[in-house]
Parts: structure tokens; C-alpha cells; sequence
């Protein structure tokens, strides 16, 4: 192999790519837009739940329970609502998230020691959401029951009790930042070298110069790699540069070892690079290659455990993460990210990564050769 050609190939290639500007946008500027979208839009944290209120009742007790809600910094009660059809118009206007309703007779009922019924209205429509806003409305709910239990009965009341101390490793404070981020970079790379690299062989095919470099001395395994190579380093750059975002803008903690990452990450490419370069093989316009790369990354940015868990999925699609190159990564630079595990714990995923980028890879290059002959 003669290094000499492909180190010329890759520096053609480098000209080839930056000499175009959409290319230079998508290479420079995308990966930090992205990453400020999803590090700050993509969040399940609750912070300013919207509520509207109907008490018919407009005692002491009901004012308290309201109180309750508006103490907690969550729900913010920003409509005071006459009657049911209003509270329902908002809410399907979308202006409130949470409607209560307060009955006629609350304060009697809870005066008389007996359960007072108090009706929720939630929007449903985003349902990971809901079950969220439901919960934090019952963890009020009992401490607006324990306050009242003590103001109807004062004398001091001594009972056995678990008392649950529960601390949160990893992510004290649960902030789904520290979920997503780290998520986000292994994306950002994934389509990156996706894009780029379907694209690499049709640029040559469609500028006309494809018959040229096949006349040339180049070997096709030298082809393969000159032309993979610039996207490589493109890639490693981009994983340097959204990590240091990630630790010194959204101070998400790195308390692994970097040089895990960047073996994980070179072995996630050789996956990512090789589905590119059998998507620009059997591609023959560059709209093509694009669409078939689309075609790929949505199902595995579904399949990868991104956004929703794997293990809720039926089991035959568990099944088929398992050829989701992403879905291993993800675990890595979790792991790596806010747990600073080692290569002791991570060897399965880093062996899954390794087949999966031999075959995928190999079975690129073969069918590339195929097409030179």
C-alpha cells in the first residue's frame, strides 16, 4: 500500500469538501447549533406548570389547598375560572396544563373528618409529561393531607415509621440534562459521518472524476481509505469540541476516561462509516444518497434508547436494537459521562461495536470492489 497516494487522496478530498460552503456550514457550525437545541429545548424537567382553578367552595381550607399548589415553585395558577366549560376551553386551547376543581361542599367534608373529592384535569396529549405533572400533584396532595390531619388533630401522635433516605447517584438533582447531553454528542457524530460520507462517492460519480481515479495507480482498498479517513478526523474533531461543551457550558461532570471515549468513538465510526459508504454505492444522485441516510438514521436514533427505553419497546424491535451500532454507544458515554466506569464493565458494548463495525465495514468495501470491476 502505498501511503504516499493516499495521503494525496485525502488531501484532495479535504480541498474537494471545504471548497464547498454548505459543507463548510454543515462540518462547523450545525454540530453547535444542535447541540445548544437539544441541550436546552429537549428537557423533561417540570419548572412552570400552567393551572387553572374553579372552587365553588371559597373557604379557608380551599384557599389552603390552592396555597399548597402555588407554594411548590411548579404550578403557577394563572386563571381563576366561573364555571366547568371555561376551565375546558383553555384547556383546549392549550393555555393551562392542570385544571382543579373545588366542590361545594370541601371545607364541610373535611371538617367532618371524611374525604373530601377534589377533581384534576390534565392535558394528556404528551403523555411522558402528564405522568410526571400527576405525580408531583399527588406528592402535594399528601403533604396537604398531613398538614390538615394535624391541624383537626394537635395532641402529639407516635407511631413507627419507615423513613426513606434516597440518594440519587449520578444525577443528584435529575436534571435530564445529564441525560440528553451526552446522548447528543454521540448523535451529532453518528450524522456527521452519515451525511458526509453517503455523499463522498456521488460527489466524485456526479464532478465526473470517478473513471479518473479508477485508471489511476490507487488501489481500491487505498481508495476506501484515503476517501474515509478526512471524515474520520472531521468526526474526532466534532467529538472534542461538543464534549468541551457539554462539560464547560452545560457543566454536565466527565468523570471517566477520555481515551475510552475516543477508542468507543473510533470503533461507533467504523459502523457509521462503512453504512455510508454502502449508501454512496448504491446511490446515483447525491438527493439519493441523502434520503437513504435519512432512511437509516431515523430508525436508529428510535432504536437507540435515546429518548425512550429500550426495554419498554414489544420484544422482537429489542431484538433489533441489538444492530444498532448507536445503542451501544450510548451506553459508553453514559457510562463514561456520570459514572466513570472502566473497560471492566463496558467490554460487552465495546465487542458488540467492534462485530458490528467489522461486518458493516467489510461488507462496504466488498461491495465497492464490486463496482470498480
Amino acid at each position: 500500500m502505498s501511503w504516499l497516494r493516499v495521503r494525496e487522496l485525502v488531501r484532495k478530498e479535504f480541498i474537494q469538501l471545504f471548497n464547498d460552503k454548505r459543507n463548510r456550514a454543515m462540518i462547523m457550525i450545525m454540530p453547535f447549533i444542535m447541540m445548544f437545541v437539544f441541550g436546552y429545548v429537549v428537557n423533561y424537567d417540570i419548572k412552570n406548570v400552567r393551572m387553572a382553578v374553579l372552587d365553588y367552595s371559597k373557604t379557608y381550607e380551599s384557599r389552603s389547598l390552592i396555597k399548597s399548589f402555588e407554594g411548590s415553585n411548579i404550578f403557577h395558577v394563572t386563571h381563576f375560572v366561573a364555571n366547568e366549560k371555561h376551565m375546558t376551553e383553555l384547556l383546549l386551547r392549550q393555555n393551562i396544563d392542570v385544571g382543579i376543581k373545588i366542590g361545594h361542599d370541601f371545607a364541610p367534608v373535611i371538617r367532618a373528618g371524611q374525604t373530601a373529592p377534589v377533581q384534576f384535569l390534565v392535558d394528556g396529549s404528551m403523555s411522558n409529561m402528564t405522568s410526571v405533572r400527576v405525580a408531583y400533584i399527588a406528592s402535594i396532595l399528601d403533604r396537604f393531607n398531613r398538614e390538615e390531619l394535624r391541624k383537626l388533630y394537635p395532641m402529639h401522635m407516635s407511631y413507627g415509621r419507615v423513613d426513606a433516605r434516597i440518594r440519587t447517584w449520578y444525577n443528584p438533582n435529575l436534571d435530564s440534562q445529564y441525560f440528553f447531553v451526552p446522548g447528543i454528542v454521540a448523535f451529532l457524530i453518528m450524522l456527521t459521518s452519515f451525511i458526509l460520507t453517503s455523499i463522498a462517492i456521488i460527489r466524485e460519480k456526479e464532478d465526473g472524476t470517478m473513471e479518473q481515479l479508477i485508471v489511476t495507480p490507487l488501489k481500491s482498498y487505498e481508495f476506501i481509505i484515503g476517501k474515509t479517513i478526512p471524515y474520520i478526523i472531521i468526526a474526532l474533531c466534532q467529538l472534542f469540541a461538543v464534549t468541551a461543551v457539554a462539560i464547560y457550558w452545560f457543566e454536565i461532570p466527565f468523570k471517566g476516561s477520555f481515551l475510552l471515549l475516543l477508542i468507543a468513538a473510533c470503533l461507533f465510526l467504523l459502523s457509521n462509516l462503512g453504512i455510508g459508504l454502502f449508501i454512496s454505492t448504491i446511490s446515483s444522485t447525491k438527493q439519493q444518497a441523502m434520503m437513504t441516510a435519512f432512511f437509516f438514521i431515523l430508525p436508529f436514533f428510535m432504536l437507540s434508547g435515546f429518548v425512550f427505553p429500550i426495554a419498554n419497546m414489544p420484544e422482537i424491535v429489542q431484538w433489533l436494537t441489538y444492530l444498532n451500532p448507536l445503542r451501544f454507544f450510548l451506553v459508553i458515554i453514559r457510562d463514561i459521562f456520570l459514572k466513570g466506569v472502566g473497560f471492566d464493565v463496558m467490554w460487552p458494548q465495546y465487542l458488540a461495536l467492534t462485530i458490528l463495525g467489522t461486518i458493516v465495514f467489510t461488507g462496504a468495501i466488498m461491495r465497492f470492489k464490486k463496482r470498480l470491476d
